[in-house]
Order: C-alpha cells, then structure tokens, then sequence
C-alpha cells in the first residue's frame, strides 16, 4: 500500500513548502487527486483555500462532495487526499454514504492514500487517539484500518501555559502525553504522535517518519522519540515476555 499521513499544523510557509515536496515525491507521475472534504461543513471552503495554499502540490483536485456518486467517484479515483477538520464528523460522513470500504479496497489495490490531521486519524484503526470534540456521534469509532497503529496528529510534548495580563500560567489539564497513557490504560494498539509539519509515509514498504520528529507511545514501555528517517516497524512489536523465576 502507498500511504502518506500528515500530522497537519502547515501554517508556516516553511512546512508547506516541506508538505508540497514530500506530497509531490509521493504522488510521482499522478496528476489529479481526489480531495474528501467531510471534516468541515463547508466543502466548498476547504476546497478552494487548500487550492490557495497549493496544498496539491500543483496537481488538479476535484471535489468527492461535487460527485454525483461517491462510491463510483472512489473506484476511478487515481489518488485520495482526506482533509483536516473534525475526525468525528468525517467518519459520521463516511460511514452515511458507505464509503469506508470501498476506500479501503482501492487503497488495498494500490490507489494512493493521503491524510491531512483528520484524515490522518481515519487511515487508523479508530478514531480513539484525535485531539478532536465529538461534535456528531458517528456509528462506530472504527475506521479504515490502512495500518497497524493509532497516530496522534499536532502532536506537542510538555504542559501548556496560556497568556495572561499578568504573564505565562500553567494550564491545569492533562499533557498529551498523560491523554495517550489513558488510551494504553484500556487498548494496546501503539500510537505514533508526529509533531506538526511531519508526517509519515509507507511505500509498499517500512513506515519511516518524515518532515519533523515523531513520539511513538506503547503499552507497558517508555515512550520512544523518531527523528525522520527512521522506520517504525522495528519497535511496534510488543516486548518478549519473560519466563517464570527458574524457567529457561
């Protein structure tokens, strides 16, 4: 499968010149994408400002919500971008017009597969790890599944502290860090939190870390900082398990 998943902040020129050159590697000799718009409730927005910032890479982009059938769009689709926004609403969306496996299938095939922040979230297995406020109830957290591991988009480390007319205070809410231990509390499923601007890419092939740093988070071990280039599959398998005190 060809997989890029992009953890989103591209509100430098910096990293959306970054975006634009990975996006471009990735995509080849591929001229037009389809864009799925469902994060947002205003597609027709989201289309023409990802045009402006030039978020396709100089390819031409049509809009999944302008298809008079979706599913028949998706099937001659020869690449897919799923934009940012609210991971609940388009995992509501997708799942109303019966687009999760059908997606799946393409990408199965070989059909190029790119995620922005929300739609980052819905290539996981669930939508368990998004930053995001369940705005709408879709049917189920489950998602598409297009690889083994939950990932963490606009990922930061660290509390937050918030301007005040009297300086920098310390908000009083959990960190990142202390969210992702609470999903290990009741799953297992690593969780890879690229920090804004990178991403992570899989070519038919290892899942390396790309454009910035990347915390991978596992059950049970200490977290484990990713510069790019590195390769993920090595150290998502669970730990050996150790044998009783006398036993081989």
């Amino acid at each position: 499968m060809r997989i890029l998943l992009g953890s989103g902040g591209l509100s430098t020129e910096a990293r959306r010149a970054a975006w634009r050159g990975e996006l471009d590697r990735f995509l080849g000799p591929v001229g037009r994408v389809l864009f799925v718009p469902y994060a947002v409730k205003d597609h027709g927005r989201v289309l023409a400002r990802m045009g402006e910032l030039d978020l396709w890479a100089g390819r031409e982009a049509v809009g999944l919500h302008q298809a008079p059938d979706p599913r028949a769009a998706v099937a001659t689709a020869p690449a897919l971008l799923v934009g940012g926004g609210n991971t609940f609403l388009l995992l509501r969306t997708l799942q109303r017009l019966g687009l999760l496996a059908p997606i799946r299938a393409r990408v199965s095939a070989g059909m190029p597969y790119v995620g922005i922040s929300a739609g980052t979230n819905v290539a996981c297995p669930t939508i368990c790890t998004t930053n995001d406020m369940p705005v709408v109830a879709p049917r189920s957290l489950k998602a598409l599944g297009l690889v083994p591991f939950q990932v963490n988009p606009h990922y930061f480390s660290g509390p937050i502290h918030i301007a005040t007319p009297g300086g920098f205070v310390p908000y009083g809410g959990e960190t990142r860090d202390d969210r992702l231990r609470e999903f290990h509390e009741w799953n297992r499923t690593p969780v890879v939190a690229p920090w804004e601007g990178g991403w992570l890419v899989q070519e038919d092939g290892p899942t390396r870390v790309g454009g910035a740093p990347a915390r991978l988070f596992r059950r049970g071990q200490p977290a484990l900082d990713l510069e790019p280039g590195a390769t993920l599959e090595p150290h998502l398998a669970p730990p050996a398990r150790r044998g009783r005190a006398g036993s081989p």
